[in-house]
């Protein structure tokens, strides 16, 4: 069921499912989540149940900003240190999580049984007034993967959670995700900073912000923690996906000619085709915007029933490492 974001009684109804338990789906910046009381182990096991998760893949917390959300952090997690201080202050709210050390007896099961958590404070305000509402009723964050089956393409509207859990979900509609990729994800809990999932927020932002270097994942000696969205198949359309550079894509259609079908084309650079069964969509130059479309346009080519998603390579930049993160993964 798909309720108005906005409307305040909807986020109430929410609040109190929640509370009792249950699941609710809602918007954030990034991706919609598939909300759970964090601080429940029982109403987490649901996530994992509904997604068809396995229970060792943790889940990201996420928290309300402002006095909520020091308390919530407060309860989660153990005192920060001051790089992580710095993150928060400079990108909370914002699509940005922190693996940090948990507080013994708290959130074990969104924390996939590790003693490390990662928490987030999302920056849409449907999302806010969820947490805030929440937080009064004594859930103090809600533990939130993406609301989609385990491994598929994330979603980015209220409509394609509703294609994935039906109309028994409680969903909290506020509109297309502006970022379009999940968050930024960097390991606090080592004693230097690590980046283990690009996202919106660049490394060169992040080493700003912070004042140091982030490290190599290899360089400190200690497997990393396990952290949402780093398996090395995700984000996976049902679709065979392959990225290819702009030559070898105009090669394959050159190939295949009159004769291609149920391929569906990705590209930035303009491509001739010879077959009008080939679904062609221009992939945007700017990578934000390019982020904002990319798992909407997975899921477009996925409802048309293709077979093949040929996807041109992004550009080797910085800007660029959160979309090929995912593209990368979705190939695997």
């Amino acid at each position: 069921m798909i309720r108005d974001g906005s409307a305040h009684d909807a986020i109430a109804e929410a609040a109190r499912v929640l509370r009792a338990g249950g699941l609710v789906a809602f918007p954030t910046e990034t991706v919609y989540g598939l909300g759970a009381d964090a601080g429940s182990d029982a109403a987490v096991a649901g996530i994992f149940a509904a997604k068809g998760r396995p229970s060792d893949h943790p889940l990201i917390v996420h928290v309300a900003a402002g006095a909520k959300g020091t308390e919530a952090l407060s309860y989660f997690a153990r005192p920060l240190p001051l790089f992580a201080q710095k993150l928060v202050r400079a990108f909370w709210p914002g699509p940005l999580t922190l693996i940090v050390p948990r507080q013994p007896g708290i959130g074990a099961a969104a924390a996939g049984g590790q003693d490390t958590i990662g928490l987030r404070c999302p920056a849409h305000p449907v999302t806010q007034a969820l947490l805030v509402a929440c937080a009064e009723l004594g859930v103090h964050g809600l533990a939130g993967p993406s609301a989609n089956r385990f491994g598929r393409v994330s979603p980015t509207t209220a409509q394609h959670v509703q294609e994935e859990f039906g109309d028994a979900l409680l969903v909290l509609d506020g509109g297309p995700c502006a970022v379009g990729i999940e968050s930024t994800i960097v390991d606090c809990s080592r004693g230097a900073p690590v980046l283990l999932r690009p996202g919106a927020i660049t490394r060169a932002q992040i080493e700003a912000a912070g004042g140091e270097p982030l490290r190599d994942k290899d360089a400190l000696g200690a497997p990393d923690p396990r952290a949402s969205g780093t398996l090395e198949s995700h984000y996976a359309p049902s679709a065979k996906l392959r990225l290819m550079d702009a030559k070898a894509l105009q090669t394959g259609l050159d190939v295949l000619g009159a004769s291609a079908a149920n391929i569906a084309v990705w590209s930035r650079t303009a491509l001739s085709c010879r077959s009008q069964r080939v679904l062609q969509r221009r992939m945007p130059d700017d990578a934000a915007a390019a982020a904002q479309q990319l798992f909407a346009v997975l899921r477009a080519f996925d409802a048309e029933g293709v077979k093949l998603i040929w996807v041109e390579t992004p550009p080797n930049d910085p800007e660029w490492e959160g979309v090929r993160d995912r593209l990368v993964r979705a190939a695997a």
